[in-house]
């Protein structure tokens, strides 16, 4: 059986998108978030248009929003149709028909067998994510996949064991949560009706923002928690600190780089409030550093300066965008 390619695309070859670039705050913001950036690019589309949902992040008590792109927001923009894809067969076998097709697959994976996680969960252990399949070869035993920032490649062993193939069967496995993405109305509109159509969402999701300052009720949580998560000790602390820090940290970078896009073709009084939102992209960084000290050596953590200047920084953020939008 042939490859069969959704994309054409080159790992060796493969540029990240400038979200993803060295001098970003946060080189990974979360696993789908990542990805649309990525595979957006890929299919030579601006994924800066598609950041307006950050705005409406909030801590929800135990944690922020895991923040990803409204699925009908990327019809509107885009013309990509996204859709629940029914895992009744081996993923392996859809993935043969569905790329032949000229369409992508998005899909839960372990990332214990995702050699682009090699600092982290590679051969170490096994967590959840979503990676996208673009290019297969079945009698190679070859994947290559969008992740987190970048395209990527697997075969042999990796590939065999993604896709369970010889595993015995498992009557209490369950199939991972996949979707289906169809390319095949790619709308790519010009840059300024890009920019137009992004601003319209940009003011929805402005009016969706949190009723009260996220940033200060975080900071009375971490205050409440902080006894307990030195007392549990440095992987607890890592699980807590992406679904709290990293994902607010990484959703107002976000935030702010959608802001300075739109600025360049539209109101520059957005700028001011993508200054504020930088802040909070710097805040939630040095944060995470300084609890992970904390937490490893058992010292005090007095995070209450910082704290207080992130949620300055999103209020005048959020009063800045009152008035433009």
């Amino acid at each position: 059986m042939p490859r069969v390619s959704a994309l054409n695309v080159e790992a060796a070859a493969y540029r990240p998108h400038a979200l993803h670039g060295e001098d970003a705050i946060w080189l990974e913001k979360n696993c789908y978030g990542d990805l649309w950036i990525e595979l957006l690019h890929a299919l030579g589309l601006e994924p800066q248009a598609m950041l307006p949902f950050t705005l409406a992040v909030d801590f929800e008590g135990d944690q922020w929003t895991f923040f990803k792109p409204p699925l009908d927001e990327l019809r509107e923009l885009y013309g990509i149709d996204v859709q629940e894809m029914s895992v009744w067969r081996p993923l392996i076998e859809h993935a043969v028909e569905q790329l032949a097709a000229g369409k992508i697959i998005c899909t839960e994976a372990d990332a214990y067998w995702l050699p682009d996680t090699a600092a982290t969960d590679y051969r170490r252990q096994h967590t959840k994510t979503t990676i996208a399949l673009a290019s297969l070869d079945v009698e190679g035993e070859w994947l290559g996949y969008f992740h987190n920032a970048g395209y990527f490649e697997l075969s042999g062993e990796d590939f065999r064991s993604l896709f369970r193939i010889g595993a015995p069967a498992d009557p209490a496995y369950l199939p991972l949560f996949a979707e289906l993405v169809r390319v095949d109305r790619l709308v790519k509109r010009p840059a300024q009706e890009l920019a137009a159509c992004s601003l319209g969402l940009l003011r929805k999701h402005f009016a969706r923002r949190p009723a009260s300052n996220p940033v200060e009720r975080f900071g009375e949580r971490l205050a409440h928690d902080l006894p307990g998560l030195q007392a549990a000790g440095l992987p607890h602390y890592h699980a807590w600190a992406f679904a709290g820090i990293r994902q607010a940290g990484s959703a107002f970078e976000l935030a702010a780089a959608h802001l300075r896009w739109l600025a360049a073709s539209g109101p520059a009084g957005l700028l001011p409030a993508a200054d504020s939102f930088e802040a909070i992209a710097q805040g939630h960084k040095a944060l995470i550093l300084k609890g992970a000290r904390a937490v490893n050596s058992g010292r005090p953590l007095d995070a209450v300066p910082l704290v207080r200047d992130m949620a300055q920084a999103w209020d005048r953020g959020m009063a800045a965008l009152a008035e433009v939008l």
